[in-house]
Formats: C-alpha cells, structure tokens, sequence
C-alpha cells in the first residue's frame, strides 16, 4: 500500500512524462550535416613552376626542334649568356656526423687548409682514413684504420683528403658515396662540430647534377639547357649569402647532386657543349629556378625574368605529369588540421594566374576553418604541384 509520499511521487513522475510528451512534438535542433569522406583534386605539372620546365624543355628540342638558347630565352625572358669559372663547395648531407671516414687508395693525400701542407697517405696495411676534430675544434686529428682505428698526427685547422683528380669512396651512415675533389672536414659558422664538404670544380660538380636532374640520354639540347641552369643556380648561390664553410648543398633544396654515381658519357657531353656559359640579368647570374613541369603554366617569382606565362611546351604525351589526380580522406585532412572539427569542404580563395595556378586554399570544418597557401598545403600532402582544382 502506497503512502502519500509515494502518491505523490506518482503525480510528479505522471506530470513529467506529460510534458516530455508535449515537448517531444517540437521539432528537435538540426545536427550539423556530415562532411564528405574525401575531396578529390584534379591537377597538372609537378614542382613549384618557376623558371625552366625539364619536360617542357625536352618537348622543345625533341619534338619541336628548338635550340639551347631558344629554351633558355623562353623560361628566362630578358636574360642573356656569359661566362664563369671557378669552384663549389657541397654539404653532403648523407654524413651528418664529425667524421669525414675515405677507403684508402693510391695516390691519396691529407691537406690543411689552413696551412696548405700536404701528407701523403701509404695504402699498405690501410683500409680506411678518418679526420675528426680536436683541441676544441680548432685542429683536426688523422686517423689510420689497419686491424683497429689509430691516431696518425694533429693537422692545423681543417683539414681535407685529396686524390691527384681521382674519385674518392665516402663511408657515412648511409653506405657510402663516390666524389671527385676534395673531401674537407669543415668547421660550422657556430664553430660546433664538422660537416663533410666536397669541394669541386663547377664543371666536375655539374657531372655530378645534371644526370641527377634530367635523364642523360634526353635530347642534346634539353639536356644542354639544363646544364646552362643548373651552372647559373649554382653560381648565384655561391654569389649569395650562403653558410661560412659551404655554398650550396646536395639535396633537391638546392639541387641534386650525387657525385660519380650518376656521371653519364651524353651528359658529360652537353656540359663541355655549353662549358662556363651561365644566364645573367643586369650582368649578374640569375635565380636560375627549374622544375619537373610547370603543368602548362609558369609562375612569377621572386625575380623580372621568373614571370608567368603560358607554357604549352610543357603539355604534351611524353610528360607523365600532364595530369594527375589525388583523393584525401577526411581524416587525413581532419588529422593535419586539428581542432576544424568535422571536415566541410576545400575551397580554392585565390589563384595565382589565368592558368588556375591555385595561391590560397582555405581548409572548412564544422567547427572553423584556416587558411594557408597552395604550396603550403601541397607539401603537407605531398602533391606534385599547385596547379590543381577541387574536383
């Protein structure tokens, strides 16, 4: 038998559910819509599109028999041919540690660079030679490698291995690499640690990149073109405010370069064709950029003769990046983009020319949206370049 407390619990419950029913006829709030599962871009060419297209240039001199100069007239609008010497001197960034460890070898020698004095290093019962530093990083320590490592002598300042012109076997944590030059273990600007820099003749050093850039046996003259490009570059880094001990490195950051492994015979060819010829603007070598494909169209940059045009050269059955097509997933872009809650939608804000090169993306999500630039959000997700459309 219920008591009046429990009665009255009754009444109070029976009234709740009266209302819960009344309200359950309003309509409830609407939930935001689902975002889609994926965006799909649609796009064209592959690298940052300033300067010389590699396939643009190949498509001229195969197919439409433009010469050397005529290419490089073309992606360099106003520049001009002159002549320069000298050498490079390359961070090899495959050894990041102190050591600078060559095979040993005939002929082989250690220099200071600080005093110019010179060691001739005996094969016999050596397998490998290593400079590491000492007192302080001032000086630096030899070392022999027979059954174990020995100290051999203290050099003065930094000190570098040499083989009358010869190639030299690097060890590093990679494996090892093959370099003509020399091999230097340098001193940072910090003064902390050592970098192993080879130090190379700007025509040896170009064997080393050009094959690294486009395929040797390409057309004589796309290769030539990109031999004049790739001396330019190097030149204006070597000109430009670049780190104490090196003046450009060995990664497409810079430009490739891989030393004897990729020497080819038609490559070395187009490099004696056009030996010392650099590009200049205003008497100065140029910002001599180049890319896989500019996807139809070049992009300005930095520089009056990195402008944009259309470049049909570059569209053509033998380049493999006329087209391409990626799809991301919402959780990728959700994951990259923390915090845009739900994934909305891709929008294209801002285009950097009448070819629909994108400039700003502008990421949306159900709980805000950010904003960067196209070729921020194509390194984030690796596409191959900027010239591309949602889908």
């Amino acid at each position: 038998m219920l008591g009046t407390s429990g009665l009255t619990r009754i009444t109070l419950l029976s009234l709740l559910l009266g209302a819960a029913a009344t309200l359950s006829g309003l309509p409830a709030p609407a939930a935001p819509a689902a975002g889609p599962a994926s965006v799909t871009l649609s796009g064209s060419g592959w690298g940052h599109g300033h300067g010389l297209s590699q396939y643009g240039a190949q498509n001229a001199a195969e197919n439409l028999g433009k010469s050397t100069n005529q290419i490089l007239d073309f992606y360099y609008p106003g520049t001009r041919n002159a002549r320069v010497g000298g050498t490079m001197r390359v961070l090899l960034t495959a050894n990041p540690s102190d050591y600078t460890v060559v095979g040993a070898r005939s002929n082989l020698t250690v220099r200071s660079a600080r005093t110019g004095t010179s060691w001739r290093l005996a094969r016999t019962g050596a397998t490998r030679w290593r400079l590491s530093p000492v007192d302080g990083n001032r000086n630096t320590r030899l070392w022999v490698l027979t059954d174990r490592w020995r100290a051999v002598r203290d050099i003065p300042g930094e000190a570098e291995f040499r083989a009358a012109g010869a190639a030299m076997r690097l060890f590093h944590r990679g494996g090892t690499s093959t370099y003509r030059g020399a091999l230097r273990s340098a001193v940072p600007g910090d003064g902390v640690g050592r970098d192993s820099v080879s130090i190379v003749s700007l025509e040896t050093y170009l064997r080393g990149v050009v094959p690294a850039e486009v395929p040797a046996l390409w057309s004589p003259h796309a290769v030539r073109a990109q031999a004049v490009a790739a001396r330019t570059y190097a030149v204006f880094e070597r000109s430009s405010t670049h780190p104490r001990h090196y003046d450009l490195c060995d990664t497409a950051s810079c430009q490739v370069y891989r030393g004897v492994s990729v020497e080819h015979s038609a490559s070395d060819r187009a490099i004696a064709a056009t030996a010392g010829i650099v590009r200049t603007y205003a008497g100065k070598p140029i910002f001599a950029q180049f890319s896989s494909s500019s996807g139809g169209w070049t992009l300005a940059g930095s520089q009056p003769y990195l402008v944009t045009k259309r470049d049909p050269w570059s569209q053509w059955s033998g380049n493999p990046n006329t087209s391409w097509e990626v799809t991301l997933s919402d959780d990728a872009i959700e994951k990259s983009f923390p915090g845009i809650g739900d994934f909305q939608r891709l929008e294209i804000t801002e285009v950097a020319n009448a070819g629909g090169r994108a400039a700003s993306v502008k990421v949306v999500g159900a709980s805000t949206s950010t904003t960067l630039t196209a070729d921020a959000f194509r390194i984030r997700f690796g596409l191959k370049s900027t010239m591309f459309e949602v889908k």
